[in-house]
């Protein structure tokens, strides 16, 4: 995907941003099973910008989240790519500007660190204290500090495509937030899934 087509899309009214937000919410509390096809339709009628953007506001809206990093994995380079994102460090503004953020993965084909241990062991996690977790190496210089932490790696037919991360809610994560958090990552591998 090129950074200007992440950038030039059509602003879309409030009534097709509320299409997806209630596709979203539908597949969130019913597991989705009887929303595929609407989600097929919102892939075919919305750019993955766009989608990603709602996502990241009703994931937040979900978990009560002050942060959030939705991602795809490149398919040719597997590089994770945030496509929407929270400003936490003043590169953000640079990352918006050229319509993505892109860390690559290692020769060993790993992302490592926090924010790459979902992409690397396949698995969701949160903590309420992230200087305690076994992948963490500290906060960049300038990055905004987190505390509460979650991650959910996005799969579209067994296949790593995604993620979406969290920080920062107003309370620590729960088991409730893991299993919404998964629900939308489900919604959004669906999507991925049909994008590329």
């Amino acid at each position: 995907m090129k950074a200007e087509e992440n950038l030039k899309f059509p602003e879309k009214s409030m009534e097709t941003r509320e299409i997806i937000i209630e596709v979203i919410e539908s597949y969130v509390q019913s597991g989705g099973k009887n929303r595929i096809q609407d989600i097929l339709g919102v892939s075919a009628s919305f750019s993955l910008k766009e989608i990603s953007d709602i996502v990241l506001e009703e994931v937040t809206k979900l978990t009560k989240s002050k942060y959030c990093y939705i991602a795809y994995v490149d398919p040719k380079n597997k590089d994770s790519v945030g496509i929407s994102f929270t400003k936490m460090t003043p590169e953000c503004d640079m990352y918006k500007e050229i319509g993505e953020a892109r860390f690559p993965v290692r020769k060993d084909g790993t992302y490592g660190g926090l924010l790459g241990y979902s992409l690397d062991t396949g698995k969701s996690f949160y903590t309420k204290d992230v200087t305690i977790h076994e992948a963490a190496h500290g906060i960049p210089e300038g990055h905004i500090p987190v505390k509460q932490f979650l991650s959910v790696p996005v799969f579209s037919a067994d296949e790593l495509t995604g993620q979406i991360v969290l920080g920062n809610s107003n309370k620590d994560y729960t088991d409730k937030d893991l299993e919404i958090t998964e629900k939308i990552a489900d919604f959004y591998g669906i999507i991925l899934e049909n994008l590329f």
